[in-house]
């Protein structure tokens, strides 16, 4: 498989500008140790709260009037769900968005906010019936990472941490689902920021990325396994066919976090940060406050990939926080 190229990367840049904000990177002061600097790009602070945006509206942009009309098909436990919404109004297309009935009702709801129609079906469903509504109506599958267009559009992430990084920089880390954020970023570190390191990070109850990097075959996780984790943004069981060939091509490792440590950096976030991050966006940066010595590093950056939290979840792991 072809991996993606810097003219595509540049391409996605183009044409998802004015539509996805160009989020800052922003020094973390109370982040400090003495020996170890953060800076957070805070991809919750998008239209739709998450970085999926990107991705999203550069695959949708690219379709042939033919496809526009046919309308789209996506899958997705809520932050693609919802770029794939906001993309497809803008654009004036169809979109019929399928969901786990296991995800958070904000998602749901703001996916419907944006107009699109919302199918809820089990988590064991998810995969099957976006393929069945494409066959009976036609609609285009909009995958939510196993795709160039996708990708290339997620690693803006990377083009904009590379041109506002300090000179310093010499760690990324990057939140792993499906694979489509730190594919794209990976990538466009690489080729335009060399020497920089670009680290996954994922929930300990979800490590299929870790296994298929370490062991260099995609490992499958059962999704009963995945749903354990609060990061519910996180529990794809398996990286893409696509995100694969990136990850063993880019990526220097993926470490992994535990739910206490998930939990105790949304409420970091939230208090030193100033920063509302679901768990699955808190990941990142839960790996530069637990796991100094796995990543490494003195100078690093972290993807808060989104911020669609439940409300009562937030106010749970802040009181949680208290406590700990």
């Amino acid at each position: 498989m072809a991996l993606v190229g810097l003219e595509e990367l540049r391409a996605a840049q183009r044409r998802i500008a004015g539509v996805a904000v160009r989020t800052p990177l922003m020094p973390c002061p109370w982040a400090e140790d003495g020996n170890r600097r953060l800076w957070l790009k805070p991809e919750n602070l998008q239209p739709t709260g998450a970085f999926k945006i990107r991705g999203a509206y550069n695959r949708l942009a690219a379709l042939t009037e033919d496809e526009r009309a046919r309308g789209v098909v996506a899958q997705s436990s809520g932050n693609h769900a919802q770029a794939v919404a906001y993309a497809a109004s803008l654009l004036g297309i169809r979109a019929v968005i399928v969901m786990p009935d296991t995800s958070p009702a904000v998602k749901v709801a703001n996916t419907r906010a944006f107009g699109a129609e919302v199918l809820l079906v089990s988590p064991e469903e998810r995969d099957d019936v976006p393929g069945e509504l494409k066959r009976r109506h036609g609609y285009v599958w909009v995958p939510p990472y196993d795709d160039p267009h996708i990708i290339a559009g997620q690693g803006t992430v990377g083009l904009e941490i590379g041109e506002d990084a300090p000179d310093e920089l010499d760690t990324v880390l990057v939140p792993v689902s499906g694979g489509g954020l730190i594919s794209g970023t990976a990538a466009a570190l690489k080729l335009t920021t060399p020497g920089v390191r670009v680290v996954g990070v994922e929930p300990e109850l979800a490590a299929d990325a870790q296994g298929s990097l370490r062991s260099g075959t995609r490992v499958v996780w059962p999704v009963a396994d995945t749903y354990r984790t609060i990061a519910d943004g996180l529990r794809t069981p398996t990286v893409g066919l696509l995100p694969f060939e990136h990850l063993t091509a880019y990526v220097d490792d993926i470490v992994t976090v535990t739910e206490e440590e998930i939990r105790d950096t949304v409420a970091v976030l939230a208090r030193r940060g100033r920063l509302v991050a679901e768990p699955s966006g808190a990941v990142a940066t839960a790996a530069y406050l637990h796991r100094a010595k796995e990543i490494g590093g003195r100078v690093c950056a972290a993807v808060v990939s989104g911020g669609n939290v439940e409300p009562a979840l937030l106010a749970e792991l802040l009181a949680w926080g208290d406590q700990a």
